[in-house]
């Protein structure tokens, strides 16, 4: 897991319920939440200053701030001189700027685009920073951001009369939004907007006026800094609540799942760690706190990490668990019990957040990782919980005999053809198109399948002997899970006839 620092910036012109804010649409292609609404930013670059000391670091991100307004709006806040100035050298700065190797080119050659126009000038004065937030961590990269205000009323920025420009580069476009109109679209299934987005969206939608927003979201940031957890939404009507479990390496967390609006239903809440529990409790509180009920526990399967917590949070809010048959015959010891769930059950959520009524959960039996796993799809926005089927920072172990590959891959299958938006899996960050990630994963799976086959007919080994050449892209610290998967692709192909063992040495047949 790694960390960038970087700086989001609040655009706002306006003021009362007429304060609107600039949002802009990142590429679809983006792998870091493409087709998505932001706040114009990014993350600290060296020609922004040394950010080694508290004091380096609160100016290395104004720095960065003013950079990135002008890269991505074409604003500019410093006191130019004339020549400078001239709408030919801004728009040749700032396209230089967003050419794909603008970063490279300035390490090898000396100043970029934005230090020469920018050399001379007087500085502008500083932006306000309203507060800082880190993405939790469920993600392999972690930003910790600064978010600045940047009011566009009168002539607040060095090009009197500018507007906002957006053009080329990561972003397909900008616009400027009431808080409330936005929300809405995201509630009806029309915008995506980045968690933190929505975050900001719903204080400045609520209060009184600027001083209550900035003080409110100041508190809530502080409060996730303090260890609350984040209200993380990719998409209406799921929070993704990351939890500390014993899980499998690269991750460190299970996502637990509060689905719903009026009733929530809570998926895998798996941390047997009685702080953690206590987090997702007071999580819970807040999202009632407006007349919201829970209505019970479900769990994807029986795996400890996805498991760990559900006694406790039975007994805590006198709630029962539901899920696969096979899945409540295993549950701990202190899980109540409610009625199992079969493939194609439906599960009532009442109205969504955009009002509409019928909303409901409807299970898929996708065996293979395990034999009772169950996925869940909403019926508003098509966004889909798929537990230990897939995640966003690694592969998937199947791990022989509860694992069994031909079963998984047909599960995949399943999942490859039902209507699909966004995808939540156990551990990593929601994805907005999950079929693309399934299509991944299927391909990923034949590649590696051809590699086993191709091993075996250059000569027969054990799963140790086989292991470094069909898993030679895996970090030897994983071998041992690896291990599992790769005799689980040995026993699909005896299972096909294409391999044998003896002796506990494989080799091709056929």
């Amino acid at each position: 897991m790694s960390r960038r620092t970087a700086a989001a910036l609040l655009m706002t012109r306006g003021d009362g319920q007429d304060r609107a804010v600039f949002l802009v649409e990142r590429s679809p292609e983006l792998r870091f939440f493409g087709g998505y609404w932001a706040l114009p930013g990014g993350t600290l670059a060296g020609e922004d200053g040394d950010p080694a000391t508290a004091d380096g670091l609160a100016n290395a991100l104004q720095a960065c701030a003013h950079r990135e307004l002008f890269e991505e709006t074409g604003l500019v806040r410093h006191a130019l001189a004339p020549a400078k100035a001239a709408r030919e050298a801004l728009v040749a700065a700032r396209e230089a700027m967003l050419a794909n190797d603008a970063r490279e080119a300035a390490a090898a050659a000396g100043p970029s685009p934005w230090q020469q126009l920018v050399a001379g000038a007087a500085p502008p004065l500083p932006l306000r920073a309203l507060c800082r937030m880190e993405t939790p961590p469920f993600a392999p990269v972690r930003y910790d951001t600064v978010f600045f205000h940047v009011p566009l009323d009168g002539c607040a920025t060095g090009t009197a009369g500018a507007r906002p420009d957006v053009r080329g580069g990561e972003l397909v476009q900008g616009r400027w939004w009431l808080p409330d109109q936005a929300l809405a679209s995201w509630r009806n299934g029309d915008l995506l907007l980045v968690p933190p987005v929505v975050i900001l969206l719903q204080h400045l939608a609520r209060a009184a006026d600027f001083e209550h927003f900035a003080r409110e979201l100041h508190a809530t940031a502080e409060g996730y800094r303090a260890g609350r957890l984040h209200q993380v939404r990719f998409s209406p009507g799921v929070v993704l609540a990351p939890l500390r479990t014993p899980t499998l390496p690269p991750a460190t967390t299970t996502n637990c799942c509060i689905v719903g609006h009026e009733r929530l239903w809570v998926v895998d809440p798996g941390s047997p760690d009685a702080d953690e529990q206590e987090r997702l409790l007071d999580l819970l509180a807040e999202l009632t706190r407006g007349g919201a009920r829970v209505e019970g526990v479900i769990a994807t399967h029986h795996h400890p990490d996805h498991v760990g917590g559900i006694a406790a949070l039975c007994q805590a809010l006198d709630l029962t668990v539901r899920g696969h048959q096979l899945t409540l015959e295993r549950l701990p010891a202190g899980c109540r019990l409610g009625a199992p769930i079969g493939d194609g059950d439906r599960i009532a959520l009442g109205r969504s957040p955009d009002g509409n009524p019928g909303w409901e959960l409807q299970a898929i039996h996708t065996p293979g990782h395990d034999r009772g796993h169950l996925c869940f799809r909403e019926s508003r926005y098509g966004a889909a919980l798929v537990g230990d089927m897939l995640s966003t920072i690694s592969t998937i172990i199947v791990d022989p005999p509860e694992g069994h590959l031909a079963t998984y891959l047909a599960s995949l299958e399943r999942l490859a053809a039902a209507p699909m938006t966004t995808l939540y899996p156990a551990h990593g960050p929601a994805m907005r198109d999950g079929q693309r990630l399934i299509k991944q994963y299927l391909r990923h799976r034949r590649q590696r399948e051809a590699k086993l086959v191709e091993t075996l007919q250059q000569g027969p080994g054990t799963v140790e002997d086989l292991l470094p050449k069909v898993y030679w892209d895996a970090d030897p610290k994983l071998y041992r899970f690896a291990a599992r998967s790769l005799l689980a692709g040995l026993e699909k192909l005896a299972e096909e006839g294409r391999a044998e063992a003896s002796g506990g040495r494989w080799r091709a047949k056929g």
